[in-house]
């Protein structure tokens, strides 16, 4: 099965990861975070403006892959701090009001100044 590459200019990326990969119906997201790429920093400094521009970050590349945020089955996001779990629910409960899709959240391990989410994502496509 071939795989295509997802790429756009209106979310963060890397030369060291694809934002995106199509295999099949399913597209996989790479960890996204809450850089606002019009400014290229960081959105904010609470959790629950970066969990808002790491979504809006995952909406851009499902949208430039030719899905949606409907098209998601799984979201992993890693949080900086245990104590931000609750303003993460909040932001993340504005996007999924019904019908979310599975979910997981742990503590990152790594500590990366001023980031304080980071979201992976999959979609499955008809």
């Amino acid at each position: 099965m071939p795989r295509e590459i997802i790429a756009t200019p209106d979310a963060p990326s890397s030369p060291l990861y694809s934002q995106a990969v199509r295999a099949g119906n399913h597209v996989y997201i790479s960890g996204t975070v809450g850089i606002d790429v019009k400014t290229g920093a960081l959105a904010g400094d609470t959790i629950q403006v970066q969990t808002r521009q790491a979504l809006a970050n995952c909406e851009a590349i499902l949208n430039a892959g030719g899905s949606g945020m409907d098209d998601l089955v799984e979201i992993g996001v890693l949080l900086a701090r245990a104590e931000d779990f609750v303003g993460f629910n909040e932001e993340y409960a504005r996007w999924f009001a019904s019908d979310p899709p599975a979910r997981y959240v742990a503590k990152l391990g790594v500590d990366l100044p001023g980031i304080l989410i980071s979201i992976r994502a999959i979609a499955v496509t008809a």
